[in-house]
């Protein structure tokens, strides 16, 4: 369904952004595995791709011809996309990942990405000029255990996910630790491998609960204020979700990554709706791939219905971009985003038939 309309919402899908795994030419059109996404003031898309990895050995590899990089992108026209400028590498130094997270924006447009394989934050400038690094394997204050989400207020404090620590801790941009709060379990206020994390407009944390299969909503100090979803496939339900992104409206958008969707809610947590994807048509560089490869081709008429390829694949991330009131979605396995626009003063047409 390309335009959903419920309970006086409407979310129309737009386009999607991407390539074919196997053809993409990073860092121009594509990424590998996109995870998460960050969107500037003037609508420009950062995405994070984690690149292609291997544990064999025990070890992520040096990807193959492409890593885990930033990539910065104009999405605002469908078919006019334009890569900007690509940044970071594979590897453990200064400017580098290995297993990239999460991603964030100051209000500087200073670029924060968590790294889970290294349990630190990089900070980088919008030019992709690196500027710091923060954080250290461990337990303590500003340490973490396979950091994952991160997001930041409007005061410039960063709230980071340390996931396998069980919490969420609040810190300066800088680094500095102020609070701290979580611990591993079921009950209220309580995590179990949290994984995303948003602020709303309010100073409102919500947590994807990763385990616990359900998302949980906090004072900006981590006072616990509301929980919903349940464990299961239904109407509301969730399997591990992974991120998390509110709108001016109070509205909330959860990647439900086992269902393979994005599920919505209202701001008390009530289901809304569901997004499948809706990907019908190929995007701009995809169709170049397509037009260069000949079995690929084939491969695609052989297929006995296209529908598979229009739906979400494990979307690992969700971003809702409030000056474009889009919503942004990291549709990770299938190597590309889907962007869907919330329309206000919609009417249905009417039709005599």
């Amino acid at each position: 369904m390309l335009t959903q309309s419920v309970a006086g919402r409407v979310l129309d899908y737009s386009h999607n952004v991407g390539q074919y795994m196997g053809g993409t030419r990073w860092p121009g059109e594509g990424f590998v595995l996109p995870v998460a996404t960050a969107v500037t003031r003037d609508g420009l898309v950062y995405v994070l791709g984690r690149g292609a990895e291997s544990t064999e050995v025990g070890l992520p590899m040096e990807p193959r011809a492409f890593g885990a990089r930033v990539g910065k992108f104009n999405m605002n026209e469908p078919g006019e996309e334009e890569h900007i400028l690509t940044f970071g590498e594979f590897g453990t130094l200064d400017g580098q990942f290995i297993w990239p997270a999460g991603i964030a924006l100051d209000s500087g447009e200073r670029v924060y990405v968590a790294d889970e394989w290294l349990n630190r934050v990089s900070v980088f400038e919008s030019d992709g000029g690196f500027v710091s690094c923060w954080g250290t394997s461990g337990s303590g204050e500003a340490q973490f255990n396979r950091v994952s989400g991160i997001a930041i207020d409007g005061n410039d404090h960063a709230y980071v996910v340390d996931s396998l620590n069980h919490c969420v801790q609040k810190l300066t941009t800088m680094g500095e630790f102020l609070a701290e709060w979580g611990g591993h379990g079921r009950t209220e206020g309580r995590f179990d491998s949290p994984w995303g994390i948003t602020v709303d407009d309010l100073g409102h944390v919500y947590v994807a609960d990763h385990f616990n299969h359900r998302v949980q909503k906090f004072t900006a100090d981590g006072e616990f204020l509301l929980q919903f979803g349940s464990h299961g496939s239904g109407r509301g339900q969730l399997e591990r979700p992974s991120d998390v992104a509110v709108d001016a409206d109070g509205d909330i958008y959860v990647c439900d990554w086992a269902n393979n969707r994005v599920q919505v809610f209202g701001p008390e947590g009530g289901f809304l709706t569901s997004i499948l994807g809706d990907a019908h048509e190929p995007s701009r560089w995809a169709k170049g791939t397509l037009g260069a490869n000949a079995d690929l081709r084939k491969a695609r008429r052989r297929a006995p219905s296209m529908e598979p390829e229009w739906r979400f694949a494990l979307p690992t991330g969700v971003t809702f971009d409030p000056v474009r009131s889009r919503l942004i979605v990291a549709d990770t396995q299938r190597y590309r985003v889907q962007i869907y626009n919330k329309l206000t003063g919609f009417v249905d047409a009417q039709f005599n038939l």
